[in-house]
């Protein structure tokens, strides 16, 4: 069990996790991953800020925000026989972080192993109180450190795990706890190399550390708990009728999670994949609810399940000045210049005939895909070969989701012909290379309106399909 955030957000929600997976632990073994709880990370990147720059009354006051919300928790959670211990670990915990933040603003930088190893304080808090509180409640739990069972390659900030080396760790480690009635609560989103450097998981962190030790221990199942009732159709914010989907497929669930849905990021189901451990997501503020789950395949592709969207996007584009300049060539390029920055392309759409192409990004990773750009065709560029990079912020990305969409014939002109309805022209559009997508480019302040048309369209929700229209046919004249 994966339990995020807000799902360990205060005394009473680390009370409802604790309480759910002793719950379960009734019935067969159970390890438990935690998040910070919510907006800790946020803090302590904050406070690792004012340490690079030198604003130590900042640093200092982030730092008693950091020490007070922990220790308030404490406070409201455990009996009092319990709470001078546990201060005094959260305490120590603290001024490990502080310590480092002190050292970032010594150097006037933040080196991405410090920071790695500082942002990690926030789920070590969480674990030391969640698991105190199974133990003051009769039920053996220990808190893990991640870094102790979670083998990673040396990317800091966006580690990749190496599943046989963290197989044998976190069975070494974690095995016998489960075997002696013990449950381990495990720090989410951090590991460490093989020689034990800390490192981190990016984005989508801790769902990923659930789901690497759920492989690594051939779990049954793998529960994620969150604020939300599972995996919806649409954002509900923006389309009061969507419905929870029952059951949907890594494939779906990863191309949502590209398209902006609030679901499992991609790399959280790469794990699972080949031992084919199914995922339920739920929620936690309302654990009765069956939640949605995630499997490998479905018995038969219906078409659409789902419309995502994503706002904060900008559209790249590049276009040769010369035909001289092969296209082709620049788009390589221009590709692997954004890969080696660690961009993620959310779209790709070009022309074959004038060469042009463009690509979207998550606007926060705009400005180094720019610069990525204009120093791997500083040439071209400098001397008109490629007209100047164009930005385009003003738009947003429309995606419907599903298994079997290409089996589907007229569903992309059913698409188009929603959107068109509303009035929203489309920018740029990719499909073909996935069935189980298809991708529009829109101006932002269609964006909303869209999707709930493609939504009705696709007879998603609790509404009935919007009806095809047909041209009557003429009468003929006698």
């Amino acid at each position: 069990m994966k339990f995020g955030g807000t799902s360990v957000g205060s005394a009473d929600r680390m009370r409802v996790a604790a309480r759910l997976a002793a719950d379960e632990r009734r019935k067969r073994p159970v390890a438990v991953v935690v998040s910070a709880m919510s907006k800790i990370t946020d803090l302590l990147l904050d406070t690792m800020r004012h340490a690079e720059a030198g604003d130590l009354s900042g640093m200092e006051a982030n730092l008693d925000k950091l020490r007070t919300r922990h220790v308030d928790v404490c406070l409201a959670l455990l009996p009092e026989s319990r709470q001078a211990a546990v201060m005094a670990k959260i305490h120590g915990l603290v001024d490990e972080f502080e310590r480092i933040a002190r050292g970032m603003a010594m150097l006037g930088e933040r080196p991405p192993r410090s920071v790695d190893e500082a942002v990690a304080i926030g789920e070590r808090l969480s674990a030391l109180l969640v698991s105190e509180y199974l133990n003051a409640e009769g039920t053996p739990a220990a808190a893990i450190n991640a870094r102790e069972v979670v083998v990673t390659d040396a990317v800091f900030g966006n580690a990749s795990p190496l599943m046989e080396a963290t197989r044998e760790k976190a069975r070494s480690h974690l095995l016998p706890l489960l075997g002696q009635g013990s449950m381990p609560i495990i720090t989410g989103f951090n590991g460490a190399t093989a020689d034990g450097r800390p490192t981190t998981l990016g984005r989508g962190g801790s769902d990923f550390s659930a789901s690497i030790l759920a492989a690594a221990l051939d779990a049954a199942e793998l529960w994620i708990w969150t604020d939300v009732d599972g995996i919806m159709s649409a954002d509900p914010r923006l389309v009061p009728d969507a419905e929870v989907l029952q059951e949907i497929t890594y494939a779906e669930a990863a191309e949502l999670a590209y398209a902006g849905a609030k679901v499992l990021h991609p790399r959280t189901l790469a794990p699972l994949a080949e031992k084919k451990i199914p995922v339920w997501s739920k929620n936690s503020f309302a654990p009765e609810k069956p939640g949605t789950k995630i499997v490998p395949s479905i018995a038969a592709a219906s078409g659409t399940r789902a419309v995502a969207s994503m706002k904060n996007v900008a559209l790249v584009s590049l276009e040769p000045a010369s035909a001289e300049l092969n296209g082709v060539q620049v788009m390589a390029r221009a590709l692997d210049a954004v890969a080696r920055a660690n961009v993620e392309v959310l779209l790709l759409s070009s022309s074959s005939y004038r060469q042009n192409f463009c690509f979207l990004v998550r606007q926060e990773e705009l400005e180094q895909t720019v610069a990525a750009l204009e120093a791997a065709l500083a040439l071209e560029l400098a001397h008109h070969y490629l007209k100047p990079i164009h930005v385009d912020q003003d738009v947003g990305l429309l995606t419907a989701v599903g298994e079997g969409m290409q089996g589907k014939p007229g569903l992309a002109g059913r698409i188009f012909m929603a959107i068109s309805r509303v009035q929203v022209n489309v920018i740029a559009i990719a499909q073909g290379s996935s069935e189980l997508t298809i991708a529009v480019v829109v101006r932002r302040d269609g964006l909303e309106e869209s999707v709930r048309a493609v939504h009705a369209e696709c007879g998603l929700g609790m509404r009935p399909p919007v009806p095809v229209f047909t041209f009557p046919m003429a009468r003929r004249r006698e």
